[in-house]
């Protein structure tokens, strides 16, 4: 049994924008506790493949909340939800009220699980799991946070321009902290880890160090 299941459910709740660094800190923090984890940012994606895949305007509100009701979590294999047009359709859906409202039921589930959980996403700390015993928000410079996606993309060999990826990073960042339903933002009791100057390793070693001080506290 781990740590964290011997002391009862502990979620950790892991925020913050595009390219941050803050799902492989979730990755890594879920292995560290041997806790389950839940990119849910994935399910968003789930619903923008569901439309673009049935033909829909990815802005059409009312296909948008027929599908977040019905779509299946195992019908969707995860390189068809990575790559730069995917992820900015995600963006787009996260905005819609309904798709939000129907997505949270299966967060909250997830966040529920004996022993606790570690969930990542842009609202986790202030919406899905806002009593969570340790929330860090994860950040960095939009320039290094856009050089982080160039790399993954070349290495998955989309030819994208740094240039477009930089645009494409500070348009999310204005659309998810300017929506008016649950907006990109630190919860007012997490603790903001900017990644932009530490390597992975040194990044994993602070966000331990951030859940340790609230385990402790």
């Amino acid at each position: 049994m781990s740590p964290a299941a011997r002391r009862g459910p502990f979620v950790i709740a892991v925020d913050g924008p595009a390219a941050s660094g803050k799902g492989t800190l979730a990755r890594r923090l879920a292995a560290h506790y041997g806790l389950p984890y839940l990119d849910t940012g994935l399910l968003y994606r789930m619903v923008a493949r569901a439309m673009l895949d049935a033909g829909h305007d990815i802005r059409d509100t009312v296909a948008a909340e027929a599908i977040v009701n019905s779509f299946d979590e195992t019908a969707f294999p995860e390189d068809r939800l990575r790559g730069r047009e995917i992820g900015e359709a995600a963006s787009v859906v996260a905005a819609v009220p309904a798709v939000r409202a129907g997505l949270l039921a299966r967060q909250r589930r997830f966040a529920a699980q004996p022993g606790g959980a570690v969930l990542d996403g842009r609202d986790i700390g202030t919406v899905i799991c806002p009593e969570a015993p340790a929330k860090l928000f994860v950040t960095a410079t939009p320039e290094v946070r856009a050089a982080r996606r160039h790399k993954e993309l070349l290495g998955r060999g989309e030819a994208v321009p740094f240039d477009g990826i930089l645009a494409d990073i500070r348009r999310r960042d204005a659309r998810d902290s300017g929506r008016n339903d649950a907006p990109l933002r630190a919860a007012e009791d997490a603790v903001t880890l900017d990644t932009s100057a530490l390597t992975v390793e040194e990044a994993v070693a602070a966000a331990i160090g951030i859940v340790e001080g609230r385990r402790a506290a």
